[in-house]
């Protein structure tokens, strides 16, 4: 089976089909925060520091890093910013930018093999992205759209995903370095988003033997209780294949789903980090026992970790 591998300078974390669910954190992104979008515009980064390192304690495995500001000097942000996250967590990045001159200022920073996001179907896209990825020798998340935008039928996207390998292949660039996105749409918007999903998923695996992530918060976009609802996603996601996700590790009903998946799909062996998690007076999420420890992908700070983790899943 394939095994996407990625690393910081010192810690690799391998997404799988026959390995646990990997919890990609997805809060060092300006986007709908107008106070970190501030923050980071004036070269203030104290947020950032404190949701990455509360996202590592909660057991983000990797973290994805966003700077998408308007009028901001994105690649300048961006670069900064993934020196500053590597400086004090060891988890590998997910390089996030619809800027194909922030992921290369991103990159050129990077120590290790990153995660790009991302690459769609669009041909000016593939054209560019693609020998980036390859000359920096890292992953990428391939996004199941092309210039003639996302397709509500998932057949279509799959369509689209096959011709990304096909592409990424050309510049040489593994399937296994092809992290294919499927795109999930708002439930409450597309009554059929969670099946489509479920579906394409499970075609991306058997047919294209790829590894699969998503941003998980977009199904319960608009509805109460978010979490519960994207939780109870990302159990079916694991269930149907899915082997990653960009998600919200601050959220404990989040954190549960994925564990339990993890063991019903025997990839908690023995049970033991959902025991050493959830026995009476167990460790928190993150710590000894925790998911956050499995591949040795903790932070290097550790201190106030239950403070630091509540304030930063307080943050809007």
């Amino acid at each position: 089976m394939t095994d996407t591998v990625l690393s910081s300078a010192t810690t690799e974390v391998a997404i799988g089909f026959d390995r646990a669910f990997v919890m990609i954190g997805e809060r060092i992104n300006p986007t709908g925060r107008r106070k970190l979008a501030e923050e980071m515009a004036a070269g203030d980064f104290s947020t950032v520091v404190a949701d990455a390192l509360a996202q590592v304690e909660a057991g983000a495995r990797m973290l994805d890093v966003n700077a998408g500001i308007p009028l901001a000097d994105e690649p300048a942000i961006l670069a900064k910013v993934v020196e500053l996250v590597q400086s004090i967590t060891e988890v590998p990045l997910c390089i996030d930018s619809s800027i194909v001159e922030a992921l290369e200022a991103g990159l050129a920073v990077y120590r290790g093999k990153a995660l790009v996001n991302s690459v769609t179907g669009e041909e000016e896209q593939l054209e560019r992205v693609l020998p980036l990825v390859a000359r920096h020798g890292a992953a990428v998340v391939a996004i199941s759209n092309d210039e003639t935008g996302i397709s509500e039928d998932p057949d279509v996207r799959f369509e689209v995903a096959r011709r990304i390998v096909q592409r990424a292949a050309d510049h040489g660039i593994s399937s296994a370095d092809v992290v294919v996105d499927p795109l999930v749409m708002p439930i409450g918007a597309m009554a059929t988003a969670g099946r489509q999903v479920f579906h394409l998923v499970g075609r991306l695996r058997e047919e294209l033997g790829v590894n699969t992530t998503c941003g998980a918060s977009n199904i319960a976009f608009g509805l109460p209780s978010r979490h519960a609802l994207s939780a109870a996603f990302l159990t079916m996601a694991a269930t149907a294949g899915m082997t990653s996700a960009i998600t919200n590790v601050l959220s404990e009903d989040v954190r549960r789903a994925v564990a339990a998946a993890d063991v019903l799909l025997g990839h908690d062996r023995d049970c033991m980090t959902w025991i050493g998690r959830y026995r009476e007076g167990g460790p928190p999420a993150g710590g000894p026992g925790g998911s956050g420890g499995a591949d040795g992908a903790g932070g290097r700070r550790r201190g106030g970790r239950e403070g630091r983790r509540r304030a930063a899943a307080q943050e809007p």
